[in-house]
């Protein structure tokens, strides 16, 4: 058993004293027991910045509907199948905002993929210290209407017996992401290597829970020698199933973290896999009618099924991948969960992870096009020795939107008023598509957010924090101009540890309301009524 040194005993004893501070104040505001407390000095910042947008529609196509899942915007944590974080509604336009919360635990409850039924209702994973939870959420009042618990990540019973919080907030196994079918099933893979496909529905008394329809065992296919309470310290390979998408044919494809890439047959339950050796893939992956793009922390890829349902690679682009992880990064590699758009052609767009400065590269995703006119462009971003992202772009037409996380890992990162150097640019591909041309540079400080598009109003929703000479962490919901970069409004939602998002994206809601995944919970804004 390895001994903790001092630094690490320094870590751990500075997460623990932050857990705490978020802690004690829930338990002590018995008043408030379901809002997420605020840390002091939530009363010395501002409340509300700037003025109400006018809604300024943004042309373009919205991304292909994959038949497989939920309505676009509705279906997962980057919107739809192609990864584009577009949203074809209203997202609040600034006017005398509200903000309302819900504690899911007293220690965690983070919500990170929001999604919708048919009916508006909310179907989340929420992470807590004793495991994680689906739940199905009132829309209007965040109130829980049924609940169901997953088994607990290894890394969790990893940081509490091992005193190393690093494993869980750099573990996106579990259920993190999953997606809402076409019939209104959850569908995740959970950290027993199993997948399996939750419906909701109302019990006798009118009460609502969840059915596991489908269970679909992946322990014959992926190493399952996992830390449990039981099993302390195993001899064997433990390989998480991080990320689950269906493709257009209706199977379910899914990756592991040392870098296997599986289908399941979900009517005849066959299991197909390969390995991508010695590669690691940490991010989730998107979907066309075209083949499945796939990022590891060495190389991009598309890939088709097999006849008998087997991951076939139809091509491979190696990208920089760096030196080492930065702070801001989960690994050695690309942050970034492919993103497939483009207007008059098919493109893949990824970050890298070059040493000095990152960049965003742009692939054509025709197999037949030559390898060496794959690649259609690789832009530099952010400043010199500090740049970085480990979330998904945002990309609507030919247009791509990437902010910069350098500095950010953990809750423990941007305490005592702290803040990342920040940054957001807008990259277009030309319409001949010759290269690509950098068409604003923003100075917002968006530390871990997946930041979104409402196509509708035009706006671009970033979750910020500035740096404070008093020692205050204010967190807010800010609202950027598409076309210009420019800032428009902003709107505290708390202060404090248990406003971090920890690398939770922003969620437009049908409403119109913006949800945002904090550790303690989700955080609601909203417009106030006419």
């Amino acid at each position: 058993m390895s001994r903790l040194t001092r630094s690490s005993r320094g870590r751990a004893l500075a997460l623990c004293l932050a857990l705490t501070a978020a802690v004690l104040p829930v338990l002590a505001a018995e008043a408030h027991a379901y809002e997420i407390p605020n840390a002091p000095g939530h009363r010395l910042v501002d409340q509300y910045t700037g003025q109400p947008a006018t809604a300024r529609p943004v042309p373009g196509d919205p991304p292909p509907q994959h038949p497989h899942l939920a309505a676009n915007g509705r279906s997962g944590m980057h919107a739809d199948a192609a990864g584009s974080g577009t949203y074809p509604w209203n997202g609040p336009l600034g006017h005398q905002p509200r903000v309302t919360s819900e504690k899911m635990a007293a220690l965690g409850g983070e919500c990170a993929t929001v999604t919708f039924d048919k009916d508006g209702r909310i179907v989340t994973v929420c992470g807590t210290f004793s495991g994680f939870l689906v739940k199905l959420l009132d829309p209007g009042t965040l109130r829980t209407l049924a609940e169901y618990k997953l088994p607990q990540r290894p890394s969790t019973i990893e940081a509490i017996t091992r005193l190393d919080f690093s494993k869980i907030f750099k573990d996106t196994s579990g259920g993190a992401y999953s997606y809402l079918d076409d019939e209104d099933r959850l569908v995740l893979a959970d950290s027993r290597q199993h997948i399996v496909r939750l419906a909701h529905e109302q019990a006798p008394d009118g009460s609502r829970r969840f059915v596991v329809e489908d269970d679909w065992d992946l322990t014959a296919h992926v190493p399952h020698d996992c830390v449990s309470w039981t099993n302390l310290y195993p001899s064997g390979t433990c390989d998480p199933v991080t990320s689950v998408m269906p493709d257009w044919d209706g199977r379910i494809w899914w990756v592991t973290r040392q870098g296997r890439v599986g289908t399941v047959d979900p009517d005849s339950g066959a299991i197909r896999s390969v390995r991508l050796g010695g590669e690691e893939i940490q991010n989730s992956f998107s979907v066309a009618e075209d083949g499945v793009s796939i990022v590891s922390d060495h190389a991009l890829y598309s890939f088709e099924a097999a006849a008998d349902g087997t991951p076939k690679v139809l091509w491979r682009q190696t990208y920089d991948r760096g030196t080492g992880t930065k702070p801001g990064s989960v690994n050695q590699g690309s942050g970034t969960t492919p993103d497939l758009f483009g207007t008059d052609e098919d493109y893949v767009a990824i970050t890298d992870n070059a040493d000095d400065r990152m960049h965003v590269l742009v692939y054509r995703r025709d197999p037949d096009v030559p390898e060496d006119r794959r690649l259609v462009c690789e832009v530099p971003v952010f400043g010199s020795g500090a740049s970085t992202t480990d979330n998904s772009l945002i990309s609507h037409g030919d247009s791509l939107v990437v902010e910069n996380n350098y500095g950010y890992e953990n809750i423990t990162s941007l305490t005592f008023g702290r803040s990342v150097v920040g940054g957001v640019s807008r990259i277009d591909v030309r319409a001949d598509g010759s290269g690509c041309d950098t068409v604003w540079e923003s100075p917002v400080r968006s530390p871990s957010t997946v930041p979104k598009l409402s196509t509708t109003n035009g706006l671009l929703y970033f979750y910020t924090k500035e740096p404070h000479r008093l020692g205050i962490d204010a967190w807010y919901l800010t609202a950027v101009d598409f076309r210009t970069g420019e800032p428009r409004w902003k709107r505290l939602t708390g202060t404090g540890v248990a406003y971090d998002n920890n690398w939770a994206p922003v969620t437009l809601g049908p409403d119109g309301t913006a949800y945002v995944g904090v550790f303690n919970g989700l955080v609601a804004v909203r417009d106030a009524s006419p």
